[in-house]
């Protein structure tokens, strides 16, 4: 099973890029980051349509897609490792996490995912909730594994 991470905008050498590498290069399952952005100079509706439009672009046949929205459900890491698991274990090829730019996901984004992930009910920064999201894979293939690193 590969994951996929497709994002709105171009991280830069900073501290937020520095905790994403620091844990991707931890996750074993074959991993990566697709960076997207509107080069256009758009704004309001029709910039959130046409991230949404880039972000589906990169997104394989049948893959699992995760959309992360702060109004999404809130899952505990447990909770999301069952999910990786139940994904992995009925042979989904691609997984997919989305990330929206600062203004958020277009709304209809929803009607292509099969889940809607919310990190917490505070707004992080786009380019951080890369690096969480990396974290919590991790940790989701820690406690698949039963390493340490995650204890209940």
């Amino acid at each position: 099973m590969k994951i996929t991470i497709v994002a709105i905008g171009r991280g830069k050498a900073n501290h937020e890029q520095a905790l994403f590498r620091y844990y991707s290069e931890k996750i074993l399952f074959p991993f990566q980051l697709i960076e997207v952005e509107e080069k256009r100079s758009l704004k309001g509706l029709k910039l959130k349509s046409s991230e949404c439009d880039l972000l589906l672009e990169k997104v394989p046949k049948r893959a699992v897609v995760i959309a992360l929205d702060e109004r999404g459900e809130q899952k505990s890491s447990q909770e999301l490792a069952i999910n990786i698991r139940k994904w992995r274990d009925n042979a989904s090829h691609n997984v997919v996490f989305l990330i929206g730019g600062a203004s958020g996901l277009d709304k209809k984004i929803f009607t292509n995912v099969e889940m809607v992930l919310s990190l917490g009910k505070v707004t992080w920064p786009h380019m951080l909730v890369r690096g969480l999201l990396a974290e919590q894979i991790f940790r989701s293939q820690c406690i698949l594994s039963g390493h340490p690193y995650h204890r209940d």
